[in-house]
């Protein structure tokens, strides 16, 4: 699918206020705002349901009522959104985030912000800090605009986990200090993560994250790693281990020889142990794909959010990858379609997925890098609806918490989605939302734009 944004010329003394920390902080909500004679797509069941004609009732944070707009009262003084002809459906979630910290305040704000522009009103961070343990509470707070925040601590990788002791003692540490989650990059030996995932068991976290080569897809099953990200270890598992020594980014120079009948296998041990695979397919798509060239890449609008040092640091990575000892084209090309088909057989066969894109990553723009991998996991297969349900509902589950988001539902957060047509029809609408509402405070298409443009001024 294609996606468009447009943008209207807006004074850049958006820029200014956005410098200032407390600008970025959310006016109280009204007490009452209603979506009246909606469309609405409540993401509560496995196929599509579709309820025409609605009033939703928003009470401060909360979804009050739904119901048919012929029955439903609207109270007096309630702020009222009208809805016809527009759809209204949960937030998103991007399950592979990246947040920055807290030393450039002004950039953080504009992160959180282009998440939430882009109806992304879940986020899990995926290298966390101390900073963000108070960010997570800002957030919750309304004091900074900002998706709702799950967030790891450092990670877990070979110059911190540097030993069984010392890995053990950080999950330990991170588990005492508050952190959702326990990160793990490449790098530890299997001994450190096996200590790691056992005081993660102990300390009530979960592992998440890669598969370190020393350890292997098979044993952070067995482990019950939370999620594996990127499909990460899935190509190495299908080619014998002998062939496993240069694999590449993400299996790049494995692909060509993996054994696609070793798939149905993964599938039933990927279910068996509870996993779920967050394929962040753009993060391939965009770095070690012939194509689109990185002309292609930095022509696409969304650049216009990233400042030049960062787009010129993302050209320069996708061209050493390209221009790599040993890169080939076609075994990056047979990569996005094994991964493609890993990704349909893990939906097919019952394994969670969750819809994520690893941003701010080489060319992914947060908020609109969700969109486009939105395109590409529709591209493995999925439909619109199935896809949805990997960054709506699937992340409730997740996370344990159907009852706060993930459905259009009374009593659960009002993280909810305004979209001009039928986002199952049009999965590209989703990209131009006619607003955001974020736990009950409305962004509408206005403020959003102006507070985009605001942002691409100060990178012109």
């Amino acid at each position: 699918m294609s996606i468009r944004f447009r943008f209207p010329a807006i004074a850049s003394i958006c820029a200014i206020a956005l410098s200032n920390p407390a600008a970025a902080a959310q006016p109280a909500a009204p007490a009452v705002t209603a979506f009246r004679n909606v469309t609405v797509i409540p993401m509560d069941t496995p196929q599509p349901r579709l309820l025409a004609a609605q009033t939703v009732i928003v009470r401060g944070e909360r979804i009050a009522t739904v119901g048919p707009a012929a029955s439903v009262a609207i109270p007096a003084g309630a702020r009222i959104i009208d809805g016809t002809g527009s759809y209204l459906l949960p937030g998103l979630a991007e399950m592979h985030a990246h947040v920055p910290g807290d030393t450039d305040a002004r950039y953080l704000e504009e992160v959180l912000f282009l998440y939430v522009a882009n109806g992304v009103t879940t986020a899990r961070g995926m290298l966390g800090e101390p900073a963000h343990l108070g960010l997570r509470e800002r957030i919750r707070r309304h004091e900074i605009t900002g998706p709702r925040l799950y967030t790891s601590g450092p990670s877990l990788n070979n110059q911190t986990a540097t030993s069984a002791a010392a890995a053990a003692r950080l999950v330990r540490e991170q588990a005492a200090a508050g952190y959702d989650f326990i990160k793990v990059h490449p790098g530890p030996s299997r001994a450190a993560y096996d200590a790691a995932a056992r005081a993660a068991a102990e300390s009530g976290k979960r592992l998440a994250g890669h598969v370190p080569a020393d350890v292997g897809l098979q044993r952070a099953l067995e482990a019950r790693q939370a999620t594996i990200d990127h499909l990460d270890g899935y190509v190495e598992a299908l080619v014998p281990a002998a062939q496993r020594g240069n694999s590449g980014f993400f299996g790049l120079n494995l692909a060509q020889s993996a054994d696609r009948s070793g798939i149905p296998a993964l599938v039933r041990a990927t279910v068996a142990s509870g996993a779920w695979n967050v394929p962040t397919q753009t993060l391939i798509e965009h770095w070690p794909a012939p194509s689109p060239t990185v002309e292609q890449l930095l022509a696409r609008p969304e650049m216009a959010f990233v400042s030049p040092q960062i787009r010129n640091q993302w050209a320069s990575s996708k061209r050493q990858q390209l221009g790599a000892d040993g890169y080939s084209a076609d075994g990056a090309r047979a990569l996005i379609a094994l991964r493609r088909e890993l990704v349909r057989a893990l939906h097919d066969g019952g394994a969670g997925l969750l819809l994520g894109s690893d941003a701010p990553q080489v060319f992914n723009v947060p908020g609109f890098s969700l969109h486009r991998e939105i395109a590409s996991m529709i591209a493995t297969g999925l439909t619109p609806y199935e896809v949805l349900r990997t960054g709506t509902t699937n992340p409730a589950k997740f996370f344990d918490a159907e009852l706060e988001f993930g459905t259009i539902r009374e009593g659960l957060a009002a993280d909810l989605l305004l979209i001009s047509g039928n986002p199952l029809e049009s999965p590209e609408l989703l990209a131009r939302p006619q607003g955001v509402m974020l736990r009950g405070h409305w962004l509408d298409r206005a403020a959003i734009d102006q507070r985009l443009e605001g942002i691409a001024a100060r990178y012109r």
